[in-house]
């Protein structure tokens, strides 16, 4: 059968073919050689960037690996330099893959990936789609994504989600009328599965709950729908399920890097220990037992163009007790480490705090829509939201109350109602920032 998707990765330098068989062979090996394996590319990368690459030996401060507790934990300011200072000897900006993060975390990095690397990740992104019956080659896919606004570049990318089989949505009006334009496009196309942000799917699934509508019914061909780079809370994912009519898988994954762990059909968060190895360090970088919270941190196993060793991903999570060296499992994504608020008296809750309470509060009326909170100084928070009609004084009144007993007394609430919440550049919907200048 004709591979367009395949075809398309070959004629941009990306040898799928070849990383299909690579990662054959990772698969192939043992569950009980499995250790041994990964400590040999571990080494491996790290002696090439050693050998190779300046930017990084200058970082490790060394000129040969000894121990892997004793490399650098690498930040996204360590990269804040120009892209060909860090590239490996032998790569250039003409012969690697390049693009940068969205930059929602803070400055966007600009990254460089090896063409076989590239198609290594996308042979494994295939495998683990695969899991639901999606084919690259030949399922359709609904994309909730950014694009750009201008028109060569947008015209651009829909030539691409076209090779790709993709139809991607404008997330920028995602009203009432454009949700409606959005389910009408359902009805007409044969969609196999859906594929994109956490936010905008979760609004869709709640246009359909107020409209009664079961999306499986409006396109019968539709499979799965993925979710991906915001944080799905429980309850979301049983109003998608309910609405949507198929399953909703969770992925979890870095642009810079590869798609980090990715929800098996035994509702199972695993962690990618094809391309990358992951760990969960304390604040010392120290390694922490399985099922203790730390913070994430990734090493790219077979970029050669661009290292990305012992990455600090800049996420907060907790491997399983379960996880072994081939199957490593994500127990649970706590959220980003910079998202964090400083209260009066010096306390520090997480942002997803806010947004875990608030989203409880703002019940299952259907009103409010999204929102998002903002710390613009240490008393004071803005809670701009969405919503079909303003709360009420005795909604904002409670909402006020519980921040109070489950933070602490004394703190100050704005909320603004808007039209349509402002989201960044790439469409995502950032829902917690701090704009006090924290050390």
């Amino acid at each position: 059968m004709f591979k367009i998707f395949d075809i398309s990765l070959k004629l941009n330098g990306f040898p799928i073919a070849e990383a299909k068989e690579r990662l054959s062979e990772i698969l192939a090996v043992p569950d009980e050689k499995y250790t041994a394996f990964l400590d040999q590319k571990k080494q491996e990368i790290v002696q090439f960037h050693l050998d190779h690459n300046p930017f990084y030996q200058t970082l490790a401060g060394k000129t040969a690996f000894t121990n892997w507790n004793e490399l650098p934990v690498m930040k996204k300011s360590d990269y804040q330099r120009p892209l060909n200072q860090r590239l490996s000897e032998g790569f250039t900006t003409k012969n690697v893959y390049i693009n940068k993060t969205s930059g929602s975390s803070g400055d966007p990095v600009v990254f460089a990936k090896d063409k076989f690397y590239h198609a290594l990740i996308w042979s494994n992104i295939m495998r683990r789609f695969g899991w639901y019956g999606i084919d690259f080659n030949h399922s359709w896919q609904a994309r909730f994504y950014g694009m750009p606004v201008d028109f060569v570049n947008n015209l651009k990318l829909r030539f691409k989600d076209y090779l790709s089989k993709r139809y991607r949505f404008s997330i920028f009006d995602l009203s009432d009328n454009g949700l409606e334009k959005i389910v009408a496009k359902f009805a007409s196309k044969r969609f196999d599965y859906i594929n994109g942000y956490t936010s905008c799917v979760v609004l869709l699934a709640k246009y359909l709950q107020k409209n009664n509508l079961l999306l499986k019914d409006i396109c019968p061909s539709l499979k799965v729908c993925i979710v991906t780079s915001e944080m799905l809370f429980e309850d979301d994912k049983i109003l998608i399920e309910k609405h949507f009519g198929v399953p909703v898988v969770n992925e979890y994954g870095a642009s810079e890097l590869d798609v980090i762990a990715f929800q098996n059909t035994d509702d199972q968060w695993v962690v990618n220990a094809e391309t990358l190895f992951v760990e969960i360090l304390d604040d010392n970088n120290q390694p922490v037992p399985n099922g203790t919270e730390g913070k994430i941190v990734v090493t790219c196993l077979y970029n050669y163009a661009h290292p990305f060793i012992r990455y600090e991903v800049g996420d907060y999570g907790i491997l399983d007790e379960k996880s072994t060296a081939k199957k490593p499992i994500l127990k649970k994504l706590i959220g980003r480490t910079n998202d964090v608020a400083i209260l009066p008296s010096g306390k520090k809750p997480a942002g997803m705090t806010f947004y875990s309470i608030t989203k409880k509060l703002f019940g299952d009326e259907g009103n409010v829509r999204e929102f998002v909170i903002k710390q613009t100084k240490i008393d004071t928070f803005e809670i701009e939201y969405a919503s079909e009609k303003p709360l009420s004084e005795t909604e904002i009144k409670n909402i006020e109350s519980v921040f109070s007993d489950y933070l602490e007394p004394g703190l100050h609430y704005i909320f603004n109602r808007k039209e349509v919440l402002e989201r960044s550049a790439s469409g995502k919907l950032k829902q917690f920032t701090s704009l006090l200048k924290q050390s």
